[in-house]
């Protein structure tokens, strides 16, 4: 398996969906290792603070090229690249012979029957050449971000991805919203299927919060739409006046989102958690009551199953892919208007103030979770993909 999303000793969050596939697959009868893609020069942002750039330095002198996670070998396969923003569609061309030399290495000593590699770009794309040179097939996971993300909406950086998964001997996408968009790329859904991520929740939940609370569990983005979230909460308060807010993540939305919060005057029902280590994380959403995050352009959103397997009904927007298609596949996901706090106020209120239907819809959404989304089915998925793609061969 390769990624350049995984976790790491200075971020144990990054990613780690991937790892958990990657022992889902391992339980399911795959054997698997892992190569990271690991850039330790610093982000171009970081040479901006002396502290962040101290930060950065630290952070990837502690990480080792070879650790084990959870009983999986992983490689942290090195590579410098230019700066994101102006070069990501190109990176594989830095990673590629790094990469190249450590898949060579690895098949050398523990021979290879596939590539299962994340994203299009870099992973897949520098994993390209490797694999048709050994004649081995190339699983690739595409998350959104091929499909959707910012960086690869350029009609060269589609036309790349296209050539990839035109490539791919399997193409295992995270929804079928994501599929659909896939097979728009390359004009077909050959050898494309859907396998969505599971979840888990914690093995000895803790008690609930004695206040009706809402959380939202993902990076602290534009994107995520805690800003709808907030605004919301000004409503709410007015009908479940012991309403609190928990944000469960970090990034750079959130020192603008605490100095509108004062503003608006809720600062003191906010708890801003950061980021968390996965399983800490889990326990303190287990402790709410709502899971709301009416983000955009969510082609799955590990997030919502993580909270239905919770006992946490998730509110996400309609006419987003993800959403919508975990709303379909049981009972537990709401969606609301996107970009509409007073919709969202409402949702979130009506579920607050009703302990009937709360709790009938949290057991509803963790049979969901358990039915639909769980890792030993996706451990089972996985590794049919890849008998498949190793029967058919390389493309």
């Amino acid at each position: 398996m390769v990624a350049e999303y995984y976790p790491r000793r200075r971020d144990p969050v990054l990613g780690v969906w991937a790892h958990r596939q990657a022992l889902a697959a391992r339980d399911a009868g795959a054997e698997v290792r892992v190569l990271v893609l690991e850039r330790p020069v610093p982000p171009v942002s970081a040479l901006k603070s002396a502290r962040r750039l101290g930060s950065a330095l630290a952070g990837a002198a502690t990480q080792p090229r070879h650790d084990t996670l959870d009983g999986l070998d992983v490689e942290y396969v090195r590579f410098v690249s230019p700066p994101r923003e102006r070069s990501y569609t190109t990176w594989d061309r830095w990673a590629r012979a790094p990469l190249g030399r450590a898949l060579s290495k690895l098949h050398a000593d523990w021979p290879l029957d596939l590539v299962h590699a994340h994203y299009a770009l870099p992973a897949a794309a520098a994993a390209l050449a490797f694999s048709e040179e050994e004649k081995l097939p190339l699983a690739v996971s595409v998350h959104g971000g091929d499909v959707l993300g910012p960086l690869v909406s350029t009609p060269q950086a589609r036309a790349r991805v296209s050539g990839v998964l035109r490539r791919a001997s399997v193409v295992l996408c995270n929804s079928r919203d994501t599929l659909i968009r896939c097979s728009a790329l390359t004009g077909s859904a050959a050898r494309m299927c859907v396998i969505h991520l599971g979840a888990e929740a914690p093995a000895d939940p803790p008690p609930k919060r004695a206040e009706p609370t809402i959380a939202t569990l993902g990076h602290v983005v534009a994107r995520k739409r805690h800003v709808d979230v907030l605004h919301a909460l000004t409503v709410i308060t007015a009908r479940v006046p012991h309403a609190r807010w928990v944000a469960i993540g970090d990034g750079p939305e959130r020192q603008p989102l605490q100095r509108l919060a004062a503003d608006l005057g809720v600062a003191d029902r906010i708890d801003w958690l950061g980021q968390l280590p996965p399983d800490e994380a889990l326990r303190e959403l287990s402790r709410c009551h709502v899971m709301a995050m009416p983000s955009l352009d969510e082609a799955f959103g590990v997030a919502y199953v993580e909270a239905l397997a919770c006992g946490l009904p998730a509110i996400g927007c309609a006419n987003e892919g993800g959403p919508e298609e975990i709303a379909a596949m049981g009972e537990g996901m709401l969606l609301v208007p996107p970009r509409d706090p007073d919709a969202l106020a409402d949702q979130i209120a009506s579920l607050l103030t009703n302990t009937e239907r709360l709790t009938a819809l949290s057991d509803a959404a963790r049979d969901t979770a358990a039915r639909e989304f769980s890792w030993d089915r996706c451990g089972r998925a996985t590794v049919d993909a890849y008998e498949r793609a190793i029967e058919e061969g390389p493309r």
